[in-house]
């Protein structure tokens, strides 16, 4: 009896030792959660989902491969081009305390050399950078190949990159914007039509901001001859641009930012948290404004705007604030 037992322990033992031990599990199923991923290019950064491996046993690895265009034609040159990117050094980062000089900050950045899209091998994912600007409009299509300890898989056609401009609310995004008339004669301030703040993106390069004032016919209002002017202690645009002196022209404000997104931060004195607002005037000799609370005969009235608003993406800008019931004298 003894014997039959161990000898009968022994063949089970001997069964257990033989079977075939499973070395994992990698699904069929891994994908996107999108499979239409969308890239908006030019932005600082912009990724995509990670791959789903759908419980797949780790580690695992990706690889990218046959990049090409929907129609199976080979992905265009600049996909597989590296261009020159401004970065802060490793280890670096922006202090609005202390970097107040092109020169200083200069010091914290560095130009690379880099591919404007890269993938994650570890969990899929796709990124973009600034040089991403350079990738032609469209839609892309890729495989993924999925190594892991159960085995080596290619997945064909797993999801498509829609490459697109970013959109107006992606650059610049608006916050606060009001116009008051202020009479000459009592100091009250009347609310008109607030004006329509529009931005325009011109140029990749740079870090420009070109601000125009425009009256309802398009006639453009003349900082260097003194149609704008700023409103007292109250903050403009040298309150957030701390890098580069404020360029008057007879058509414009430039402002050159250096960094994005601008404003970086909120205007704080002493007293009060101003966000990112900014307050200018234009001198009732060179306006006048619609509506009967405004003839002549009730005195003369400025134009005081107030706004914020915040580009998001380096590049050179046309912001053109246009009143609709003002005209320039």
């Amino acid at each position: 009896m003894k014997f039959n037992y161990i000898f009968g322990f022994m063949l089970l033992a001997s069964i257990v030792a033989c079977k075939k031990i499973d070395k994992g599990f990698q699904s069929a199923n891994v994908r996107y959660k999108n499979g239409d991923l969308i890239a908006k290019r030019g932005l600082t950064i912009f990724q995509s989902d990670q791959l789903n491996a759908d419980g797949s046993t780790p580690p695992y690895s990706f690889k990218l491969l046959n990049l090409r265009k929907l129609d199976g034609t080979p992905a265009p040159i600049e996909l597989s081009t590296e261009y020159e990117i401004t970065v802060f050094k490793a280890g670096q980062s922006f202090n609005t305390e202390t970097d107040t000089t092109v020169e200083i900050l200069n010091k914290k950045r560095e130009t690379i050399k880099t591919l404007p899209m890269t993938f994650n091998e570890k969990s899929g994912q796709l990124s973009f950078n600034k040089g991403s600007a350079n990738i032609p409009l469209g839609k892309y299509v890729f495989d993924v190949e999925m190594t892991n300890s159960a085995r080596t898989a290619l997945f064909p056609s797993i999801a498509t990159i829609d490459v697109q401009d970013p959109t107006t609310e992606d650059l610049f995004v608006i916050t606060d914007n009001v116009s008051n008339a202020f009479s000459d004669q009592t100091g009250v301030a009347i609310a008109h039509k607030n004006p329509i703040i529009t931005c325009t993106k011109i140029a990749n390069t740079g870090a420009r901001a070109i601000l125009k004032m425009v009256d309802k016919n398009g006639r453009v209002f003349n900082p260097k001859a003194g149609e704008i002017i700023k409103r007292g202690d109250r903050p403009v645009f040298e309150n957030y641009a701390k890098f580069n002196k404020v360029i008057e022209t007879d058509t414009a404000l430039i402002c050159d930012f250096e960094i994005a997104p601008f404003p970086l931060v909120k205007y704080i004195d002493c007293c009060t948290d101003w966000g990112f607002l900014m307050y200018y005037r234009i001198p009732s000799q060179f306006v006048t404004v619609d509506g009967s609370q405004f003839t002549p005969d009730k005195g003369t009235f400025s134009v005081n705007p107030r706004w914020s608003w915040q580009l998001k993406l380096e590049g050179t800008y046309v912001i053109e604030v246009r009143y609709s019931d003002v005209t320039h004298k």
